[in-house]
């Protein structure tokens, strides 16, 4: 690993921390180094201070001096725009860096090259694309929104070892109070959660995040009367960048034939049963990204190639 690609990686470990209070914003970290760390921050909640601001915020007084000799590390293209707060890219040239390394371009329109090229015109050497694709996936939700006009969507169900998602037709507790804990986790993490009617009518699910802390995320019931490309536009309008799919088997199906999905969360049990609802087929464009054994229970996790 270069030293770049090492300075890259701890604004992509600060930048997590913005997880649950950045967005709709994205997710970045900032780090300020010259042969050393002199300063580093995150974006930490959405109509505050950019990671930019809070890195140089951090810098000593005995350590301003070295600005000019120091590299401004970034896992995203710096605003260059007003909105919530001034252009982060302003704010660079104004600090005088000598260089500073991108980790990928902001999709937004408002952005999408802009801060570099102010950068490079101000006469300060910009590297752009170090660590590029994780400083990508960490930012997934707000990139497929962008450029996709569309939330990130996750399909998500849990099934047995034989491979049904109920018994008979009959709901059934697959997921085990581990894995329960990790599915609340990742709704905090995701703006809606969605299920069908027909699961909504049978098990009147709560949707929530009682087994984690954060925001409940905003709850969507299908009905056979709204098209899905429909339901894409007014979640596009109404700011939902992430989206999970909780429902049964033909709510699942439908989003797959529809081509509506990033990644599938499977939850595989050892339990069996005679007969039931069949899970769905994975899609063939997916690969597996990991999976990890939480109390007897694999979750599994594909996205797309």
């Amino acid at each position: 690993m270069t030293s770049d690609e090492r300075y890259m990686q701890r604004c992509l470990q600060l930048a997590a921390n913005g997880i649950q209070c950045a967005r709709p914003n994205p997710m970045v970290g900032a780090v300020i180094v010259t042969s050393h760390i002199i300063g580093e921050g995150y974006h930490v909640r959405y109509g505050e201070g950019h990671a930019e601001v809070n890195a140089f915020a951090s810098v000593r007084p005995e350590d301003e001096p070295l600005l000019p000799q120091s590299t401004l590390y970034v896992s995203l293209e710096p605003c260059a725009h007003y909105g919530k707060t001034p252009p982060c890219a302003e704010l660079i040239i104004r600090k005088g860096v000598r260089r500073v390394v991108v980790g990928c371009i902001d999709p937004f329109a408002q952005v999408q090259g802009r801060g570099i090229k102010m950068l490079r015109q101000a006469g300060i050497e910009v590297t752009v694309g170090v660590l590029e694709k994780e400083c990508q996936w960490l930012n997934r939700r707000f990139f497929t929104y962008h450029s996709k006009r569309r939330p990130y969507i996750i399909l998500k169900w849990a099934q047995t070892a034989n491979g049904f998602i109920d018994d008979h037709g009959h709901a059934l507790a697959i997921s085990n109070e581990h894995t329960q804990m990790l599915s609340h986790q990742l709704r905090a993490e995701e703006d809606a959660i969605l299920v069908g009617h027909t699961t909504d009518s049978r098990e009147h699910p709560q949707l929530t995040v009682r087994h984690w802390h954060g925001p409940h995320p905003k709850r969507i019931v299908m009905t056979r009367q709204r098209p899905l490309p429909q339901l894409m536009d007014d979640l596009y309008l109404q700011g939902v960048q992430s989206l999970i799919v909780e429902g049964g088997r033909q709510t699942l199906e439908a989003f797959i034939d529809a081509g509506l999905y990033d990644m599938v969360r499977v939850e595989k049990a050892a339990m069996l049963v005679a007969d039931g609802t069949k899970a769905p087929q994975i899609p063939a464009n997916l690969v597996l990204h990991r999976q990890v054994a939480w109390g007897g229970n694999v979750l599994y996790e594909y996205k797309t190639i």
